[in-house]
């Protein structure tokens, strides 16, 4: 296997690609970006409307006392879709390595769109439960064939900032969801008999169709199973060479058979990647908690000083700050911060806001300020995905099955945990919710810090320059040697890393 090493060359934060980069390889990367990027960002743009609306603004903008909610059905909503994802998901760690992908996402994508649609006629609870969890079904893809795609065609020190204008979709798609259920409760709601709240889910399913349509078009497989409308045979040919001069192979040769097999699965199951980046994506989805639950907007609500379009309006504010720090994070880690240390430092700024949350008795306005620290710990997910993908990139089958694996594993367990600690009933003060993603937030800093460091630097070249460069010099020659020395464990994974 060759590794090319990364140029010595300082990169600047506007350098969209890397100095070793050839013409050809550029010209590939741009025609990479331009079709996969803007679908990307579609399609979670809005599934992530339709997210919003079913667990924040519909809930504060009628839905609760329209269909009689009266405890806890926020929370069960959302688990129920959660377990309809996790479940669903299991066979596409066989799938994605098998069917085409630019067949394969559209597809579900257009049964989602049926789907959520529907959830307009909803007139009671359990009717909603049942088209939610379809909504759930069709949605299980979509997220780990997204990081799946971009972790086919990039490397390490460039897919953050790539999966920084896909995961944009999110921000955004709370953010407009906020604005835009505002405007039609006002505009729409009571027009042909349909409240406000119903017509944003017509809204969301009209740009849902030409989008899975366009996604035919658009997303370009991978390299062992390409959509050439756009790529000819020569790009295909340059993008190889590129990912293989970047150790982008597999265990049996470079880019070679990609599909998942019984032996792949117990040759992965042996190993310690699925474990630790299954341990490391738990954590990290439970640290994000406090986003997903609404908080925010029910703590607005609560001030019982604003109207409707008012409250979600302010409650778009997070999302709205959540861009800055979606990509100052993540273009820090491909350019100069690396990756262990755009982590802790979002994570951090986050952790400032819980601290606030978890206190609670303290004046409004630094609650204003806690809650718009709360996107800190979501949307460094290109670069916590984009680093899971650069570990796993030495087999195509072990990386679908790992990546899989661990968000199925993680939002799994989230479903049940939110059902603990953040009840409804408990709103706005979530105490032990609060308390809870604060404690896990040290947790993840520590597994990202202490266990995942030393292994990337003995294994992956890393950019001279950066930040992580000085620290692992550190890291490896001070605490690396003491802990192999002191833990017969850790002798043994440092022996399985270097295999």
């Amino acid at each position: 296997m060759t590794i090319k090493s990364q140029t010595a060359e300082t990169r600047k934060w506007h350098h969209w690609y890397s100095p070793d980069d050839t013409p050809e390889e550029r010209r590939v990367l741009l025609k990479l970006d331009l079709i996969i990027l803007p679908i990307a960002l579609l399609s979670f743009w809005i599934k992530n409307m339709d997210y919003s609306n079913i667990t924040y603004n519909a809930y504060v903008s009628g839905m609760k006392e329209e269909l009689g909610f009266d405890g806890n059905e926020l929370v069960e909503l959302q688990t129920l879709f959660t377990v309809a994802t996790v479940v669903m998901q299991i066979p596409f760690a066989y799938l994605f390595t098998k069917v085409p992908l630019h067949v394969l996402i559209p597809t579900m994508e257009l049964l989602w769109g049926v789907f959520n649609l529907l959830q307009y006629r909803a007139n009671s609870f359990g009717e909603l439960v049942a088209y939610r969890f379809m909504v759930g079904v069709f949605e299980s893809a979509f997220f780990p064939g997204m990081q799946f795609v971009l972790g086919s065609w990039y490397r390490g020190d460039e897919i953050a900032r790539r999966g920084a204008f896909f995961y944009v979709g999110q921000t955004v798609g709370a953010m407009s969801t906020g604005l835009l259920t505002g405007s039609i409760a006002t505009t729409f709601g009571g027009r042909n008999g349909l409240s406000g709240w119903r017509w944003m889910f017509i809204f969301t399913s009209v740009i849902t169709f030409p989008i899975a349509l366009l996604g035919y078009f658009l997303y370009p497989g991978t390299p062992q199973k390409p959509n050439k409308i756009f790529l000819t045979d020569d790009d295909l040919k340059v993008a190889r060479s590129r990912l293989r001069r970047y150790g982008h192979v597999d265990n049996d040769g470079p880019l070679g058979n990609t599909n998942l097999d019984w032996a792949t699965v117990k040759k992965t199951l042996r190993g310690w990647k699925i474990y630790v980046l299954t341990l490391w994506d738990i954590v990290f989805w439970a640290s994000g908690l406090h986003v997903s639950g609404g908080t925010y907007l029910l703590w607005i609500k609560s001030l019982g000083r604003y109207g409707v379009a008012d409250v979600n309006n302010l409650g778009s504010t997070a999302a709205a700050i959540g861009i800055f720090y979606l990509f100052l994070f993540a273009f820090a880690s491909d350019m100069f911060l690396g990756k262990s240390w755009a982590l802790s430092l979002s994570y951090g700024w986050n952790m400032i806001g819980l601290v606030i949350l978890v206190v609670w008795n303290v004046p409004e306005s630094a609650k204003w300020f806690a809650y718009n620290t709360l996107y800190g710990a979501t949307v460094i997910s290109p670069v916590f995905h984009g680093w899971a993908n650069d570990i796993l990139k030495h087999n195509t089958a072990e990386r679908a099955f790992v990546l899989v694996t661990m968000n199925c594993v993680a939002q799994g367990m989230s479903a049940w945990i939110a059902l603990l600690i953040f009840p409804t009933v408990e709103a706005p003060r979530f105490t032990k919710g609060f308390s809870f993603t604060l404690a896990v937030s040290f947790v993840f800093l520590g597994i990202t810090q202490i266990l995942l460091c030393p292994y990337f630097y003995y294994n992956y070249p890393i950019p001279p320059h950066s930040l992580d460069t000085r620290k692992s010099i550190w890291v490896l020659k001070t605490s690396l040697p003491v802990l192999i020395s002191s833990s017969p464990q850790i002798k043994m994974f440092t022996w399985v890393s270097a295999k």
